[in-house]
């Protein structure tokens, strides 16, 4: 008897995958997914977002259509929110806004954040910042061009251009400002990346925090020896990247253990610079198939070939991965945390 079920359970074993992904492979055939992404078109997260969707269909059984849906509205808080609580939860509708959104949900000051980032979906995330860096990059007749200029005060401050509260443009100035006494001013209210560059270039501001790569994509002339630009800091690295040798990270500058604490939780987002997600209480043969999907398209030669092209850095996390970024950002110091608080809500207004 014990060999009949024995044989019961390994046909069962054997024909149970096969059948849930022929389930999944029947559901998205000849189905759209939209993948919503929360700025505008022309920027980093869009540029990640349409390299994906040219790919992602054929690694999904079914082998659905991928569209990309440009969802602006307060650094991407407008798409956290629809994505979390009004979008098909399905497996029809993913994804993708500021890394820092669930450091925004954890610390818990703005009153408009309406989910739980550990309920979200998680796909991954297409970059982990190994090969990229962000950058404070300021122009060549900025009031400073060195971090020893940029630390005095009584001159007039590095303005630099921001969007929206809990979008890094805007709140890692004020970290580094609190941390290493930098003399900076942020000017909320930029749409999106492509604006905050052309700010730059007619010299409305004197500059902005950026990624390395999609400075490599949009502004690769910038990069040049003594172009027009000047790169003061990088930020998200515990070494220097081999790009900039002599440009000193701010884990480094640090003054005392409570500023390097600080700084460590606000990088910690980067893990997932580029992350994707689907809504809560997506079916879970969907979840499985999306997830796998997702890496699977990571490691796919077009995919790398035409990232290699756009100067992309992919470098890609798992969703679990992406989990316990959040977790060890949920998981630090409540004083830490408190000073963030603090320092943000002191920074509304353009500060």
């Amino acid at each position: 008897m014990w060999k009949r079920w024995a044989a019961i359970l390994a046909f069962l074993a054997a024909v149970l995958p096969q059948a849930r992904a022929d389930a999944v492979a029947d559901f998205y055939k000849g189905k759209v997914i939209r993948i919503v992404v929360g700025f505008a078109s022309g920027g980093g997260y869009d540029l990640y977002a349409r390299l994906l969707a040219r790919h992602f269909g054929k690694h999904i059984p079914g082998n659905p259509t991928l569209v990309v849906q440009n969802m602006t509205g307060a650094g991407g808080l407008r798409a956290a929110n629809y994505i979390y609580a009004a979008a098909p939860k399905d497996g029809t509708t993913i994804g993708t806004f500021s890394r820092d959104m669930p450091l925004l949900a954890v610390m818990g000051t703005n009153a408009a954040v309406q989910f739980d980032p550990l309920r979200f979906t998680w796909l991954g995330s297409s970059s982990s910042f190994r090969d990229d860096a962000y950058l404070l990059m300021v122009r060549a007749d900025a009031p400073a061009t060195t971090i020893a200029q940029a630390r005095q005060t009584g001159g007039p401050p590095l303005v630099l251009s921001g969007s929206n509260e809990g979008a890094p443009g805007n709140d890692v100035p004020m970290i580094l400002r609190d941390t290493l006494g930098l003399n900076l001013k942020v000017v909320s209210g930029y749409t999106d990346s492509g604006a905050m560059f052309l700010a730059m270039e007619r010299g409305e501001v004197n500059g902005r925090t950026v990624d390395l790569s999609t400075v490599r994509t949009f502004r690769s002339d910038w990069l040049k020896p003594n172009g027009a630009m000047r790169v003061l800091l990088q930020f998200a690295r515990v070494t220097r990247h081999p790009d900039f040798p002599d440009v000193p990270t701010a884990r480094e500058l640090a003054p005392t253990g409570a500023a390097r604490a600080l700084i460590e939780l606000t990088e910690f987002p980067y893990a997932m610079a580029r992350p994707f997600m689907a809504p809560p209480d997506v079916p879970p043969d969907r979840v499985q198939a999306l997830q796998a999907a997702f890496i699977a398209t990571h490691e796919d030669p077009q995919y790398l070939e035409e990232a290699a092209k756009l100067k992309l850095d992919v470098s890609p996390v798992t969703g679990a991965d992406v989990v316990r970024t959040i977790e060890r950002i949920a998981g630090a110091s409540p004083d830490v945390v408190d000073h963030l608080k603090k320092l943000l809500a002191g920074s509304k207004g353009g500060g």
